[in-house]
């Protein structure tokens, strides 16, 4: 049974796991989540270490002290700060006090706890660093399903050779890798419409730049023999990634999996059953024979 992340990330992969995972290579020295976000698939996977990397320094402070305080030490907290500021799913001004705490404090923990009672249970600053999503009246809480997603998600951070760090895509130091090692990639989708990637958040936007820079991060992987994996939308309510394509006829051996997704809990994807669904792919410079249940598409 998959581990579930306490958070609901933006673009989480939790769903489409049972597909992802097979995809991936069965032996894997030092696994890389270089956009670990929610770090659904880092803490899934199989390997031997794992790295998960994000540029939102602050999500990483806050796994850092998950992965460094009991169990108990994290829970208490969480209710002390429920208690101190009366936090509940229609107290929208001890939400916004507690939320004023943080951006003066920014104390790692206190960033789970208004995760726990924003809307959608979702992660957002400003440019000047301030945690701004909004309250989650009548939806979000520290509820029963999420201290027990969280007990596991700390248990596993623990307990795993996992390795956390806190840099963008271009300034990760690849040296250490060798050909046992595998690099997953799960970039902000340059076609959608996500409010993460569009710069004005305090943190790095995702243009045709960062895309490019990407691409050329995976060309330079390939060429020392190193495998990787890219979660990618091909097409998106009509809009085609034509950088992605041309890439991808530079690479014809790369493999290209479909993936079917049904991301009815987020705010950017398209439904399946909308006539404009995303196609959404994982590609990959190595072929795996044994995969599931995906389908490898003939692009060109």
């Amino acid at each position: 049974m998959a581990f579930k992340s306490p958070l609901n990330y933006i673009g989480g992969k939790q769903k489409i796991l049972p597909q992802l995972l097979p995809l991936f290579p069965e032996k894997i020295g030092t696994f890389v989540d270089l956009f670990a976000g929610g770090a659904n698939v880092g803490i899934n996977v199989h390997a031997e270490k794992v790295v998960l990397n994000d540029n939102l320094v602050y999500l990483i402070q806050m796994y850092q002290a998950f992965q460094n305080l009991p169990t108990e030490d994290i829970i208490k907290h969480i209710e002390e700060r429920i208690t101190k500021f009366e936090l509940s799913m229609e107290n929208e001004a001890g939400y916004k006090a507690m939320r004023q705490h943080y951006n003066t404090e920014k104390h790692p923990l206190d960033l789970f706890v208004l995760i726990a009672y924003s809307f959608n249970h979702q992660i957002r600053f400003n440019n000047h660093h301030g945690f701004n999503n909004p309250f989650g009246r009548n939806r979000s809480s520290f509820n029963r399903t999420m201290r027990q997603n969280l007990t596991h998600f700390v248990e596993t951070l623990q307990t795993k050779n996992i390795a956390l760090t806190a840099h963008s895509f271009e300034k990760f130091d690849f040296e250490a890798l060798g050909e046992d090692d595998f690099v997953y990639c799960d970039p902000p989708y340059l076609i959608t419409t996500g409010t993460y990637n569009d710069g004005k958040r305090g943190f790095k936007g995702w243009s045709e730049k960062e895309e490019r820079e990407l691409l050329q991060t995976l060309d330079a992987l390939q060429a020392r023999h190193i495998r990787f994996a890219l979660s990618n939308v091909l097409e998106h309510k009509g809009k085609k990634n034509e950088l992605l394509e041309n890439w991808l006829a530079q690479n014809p051996d790369f493999q290209v999996h479909q993936i079917k997704n049904n991301y009815a809990n987020s705010n950017y994807q398209t439904l399946d059953r909308n006539k404009n669904a995303s196609l959404e792919v994982v590609i990959t410079n190595y072929r795996k024979e044994k995969y599931l249940p995906t389908a490898t598409l003939s692009l060109f």
